[in-house]
C-alpha cells in the first residue's frame, strides 16, 4: 500500500518516503532539484545525487545511504534498484520488486541524449508512476542538436553586435547543458557562483565540461556569454549600462508564448524533461499493466486511456495498492 500525501509518496511496506516535500526520518531523493530534495534524517539516493545534495543542503545533519545504478539491494521482502533518469546529474528512477510484481517511480526523466549526462533507461514493470510535465500533444521539442545550433548562433550574433548574451538557466542541470553546448562551440563563458559551484560537482563526478569562469563584477569584460539563474533576473552589476540580450532556457518556450520566457528577449526549448512523444514512448517501452501519473497534466491520463492503457492521475492523500 502507498499513499500520496501533499504530493509526496509514502510506501508503507518499506516505511520509505519518495521525493517528500517535508524532511522525514527516511526518504528517497530522485535528484537534487529543490522541488524533490529534502534533508531527511537518512537520504536514500544515487552516488552523484548525494554529491549534489551535500553541496546544496544547509542542514549538515542528514545522513546518506547511496546506491550505484543497477546495483540492487533488499529492504524487507523487496528488492530495490536505482537506474538512470536522464534528468540532471545523478537523477534516478526507483524500481521496487516483490512477490506482487515490479513497480517503477520515474521522478523527472528525459529519454533523449543530452550533452552533459546519459539518457534515461527504461525497465519493464507492472506499474509505473511517472511525471507528465509536458503531457499535452503540442509539447514536442525540436532535436537537441537543432536547439544547440540556434543557441550558439544567437550568442555569436550578440557578441558580434557588442552585446552581452545572457542565458537564464537553472543552476543544476540546465546550466551545465548550456555550458556543454556553448563552450563546446568555442564561446567564452562566465557563470553565476551558484552555477559554478554545481559545475564543480559535475567535474568531481567525472563529467568533463568546457571551461567556464566564475562571474566576478570586477573582472567581467563583457566579451563572454553569461549564464545566470532565473531567480536572479536583476542584471549583474558588471553589465549594467551595456547592451545586453537575454534568453530563457525552458521547455515551455516550445509553445512560442512570450510569457514563458519570463521577461527575457527570447527563449530556447532546452528541457531536461520528456516531451509528449517521449512520455508515450516510455509507456510503450515499459509495457506496464497500469500507469499512475503526477507532476503534470491530468488530461494525459485520458489520452492514455483512449490508447487502451489503464491510467490514473493521482490526487493528494490518495491510497492505492501497488498492484
Amino acid at each position: 500500500m502507498f499513499t500520496l500525501v501533499e504530493k509526496s509518496l509514502y510506501v508503507a511496506d518499506l516505511d520509505l518516503w519518495i521525493d517528500s516535500l517535508r524532511p522525514r526520518a527516511r526518504g528517497y531523493v530522485s535528484h537534487g532539484h529543490a522541488d524533490h530534495a529534502r534533508a531527511h534524517d537518512v537520504v536514500v539516493t544515487s552516488v552523484d545525487s548525494a554529491r549534489i545534495c551535500r553541496a546544496r543542503f544547509r542542514d549538515e545533519r542528514a545522513k546518506f545511504e547511496t546506491h550505484a545504478f543497477n546495483d540492487p539491494w533488499t529492504l524487507g521482502e523487496h528488492r530495490l534498484t536505482l537506474f538512470a533518469a536522464g534528468h540532471v546529474l545523478g537523477s534516478s528512477q526507483l524500481l521496487i520488486e516483490g512477490e506482487r510484481g515490479a513497480f517503477v517511480y520515474t521522478g523527472d526523466f528525459k529519454l533523449e541524449p543530452s550533452f552533459s549526462i546519459p539518457p534515461a533507461e527504461v525497465k519493464r514493470c507492472d506499474v509505473v508512476l511517472m511525471e507528465c510535465t509536458y503531457g499535452r500533444p503540442h509539447y514536442v521539442f525540436p532535436p537537441r542538436a537543432e536547439i544547440a545550433g540556434a543557441m550558439v548562433a544567437w550568442a555569436k550574433r550578440a557578441l558580434e553586435d557588442d552585446a552581452v548574451p545572457i542565458f537564464y538557466a537553472y543552476s543544476l542541470g540546465k546550466a551545465q547543458e548550456a555550458i556543454a553546448i556553448l563552450g563546446g562551440a568555442g564561446l567564452p563563458l562566465a557563470a553565476h557562483g551558484a552555477i559554478h559551484t554545481i559545475s564543480a560537482v559535475y567535474a568531481e563526478a567525472g563529467v568533463a565540461l568546457p571551461a567556464c569562469e566564475r562571474y566576478a563584477a570586477d573582472t567581467f569584460d563583457g566579451r563572454r556569454v553569461l549564464l545566470w539563474p532565473p531567480s536572479g533576473r536583476n542584471l549583474p552589476k558588471a553589465v549594467r549600462g551595456r547592451a545586453v540580450r537575454t534568453a530563457s532556457l525552458t521547455g515551455w518556450s516550445v509553445a512560442r508564448e512570450t510569457r514563458a520566457w519570463g521577461g527575457a528577449d527570447t527563449g530556447f526549448p532546452l528541457s531536461d524533461h520528456a516531451d509528449f512523444p517521449s512520455l508515450l514512448r516510455y509507456v510503450e517501452l515499459a509495457q506496464p499493466k497500469r500507469v499512475l501519473l503526477n507532476h503534470g497534466w491530468k488530461d494525459f491520463a485520458h489520452r492514455l486511456r483512449r490508447l487502451g492503457i489503464d491510467a490514473e492521475y493521482l490526487e493528494a492523500n490518495q491510497q492505492l495498492a501497488l498492484f
